[in-house]
């Protein structure tokens, strides 16, 4: 008896595979069916896609010699305009970290000659953290660098996909922060 190959045509549709958060789920919904688990559907895909995008970004500052604050630091004295520079605690709320953590920042890059610090002209007590001319320099490489780094990460989805997903995120986070 000859073997028949069925036609693509009259296969029955396949599922499409299962990623690891709907597994997770089926998983859930199994073992508690009580509960409602759609949740995992966005907020799972949501914290992996945060790190598989955090570990993507991270290539970038590496390549460069700077942690995740020191580069997000060097942004933040950048973004400031000339003088590039910026008081400690400024610079920690521009960078949405604590002034402890900020102080560790500053010592690393003011050690690797990216910014100094001096006594503040309005305030002897306060200082002021500014960009040297080589911090100021390799900042402008990685941002370049950052940027196109991010592109490449936006563009697998369509410009229309990119474009919802910033108005949802920014709606959800608006909400969440308020």
């Amino acid at each position: 008896m000859e073997a028949t190959v069925p036609s693509a045509e009259h296969d029955p549709p396949q599922d499409p595979p299962q990623d690891r958060v709907a597994r997770i789920q089926a998983e859930w919904r199994r073992e508690r069916p009580d509960l409602d688990v759609t949740p995992q559907g966005v907020i799972g895909r949501l914290h992996r896609l945060a790190d598989r995008l955090g570990a993507e970004l991270r290539l970038v500052y590496d390549g460069y010699g700077l942690g995740e604050g020191e580069f997000d630091a060097l942004c933040a004295l950048r973004r400031a305009g000339e003088p590039f520079e910026r008081a400690p605690g400024e610079l920690a709320a521009h960078t949405m970290v604590t002034t402890g953590a900020m102080t560790k920042r500053i010592d690393r890059l003011e050690r690797a000659g990216l910014v100094t610090r001096r006594r503040s002209d309005d305030d002897q007590r306060g200082r002021i953290v500014a960009l040297t001319t080589a911090g100021r320099e390799l900042v402008d490489r990685a941002f370049t660098d950052h940027m196109r780094n991010e592109r490449r990460l936006l563009d697998l989805v369509t410009p229309e996909e990119a474009a919802a997903l910033e108005t949802l995120l920014t709606g959800w986070l608006s909400r969440l922060e308020e």
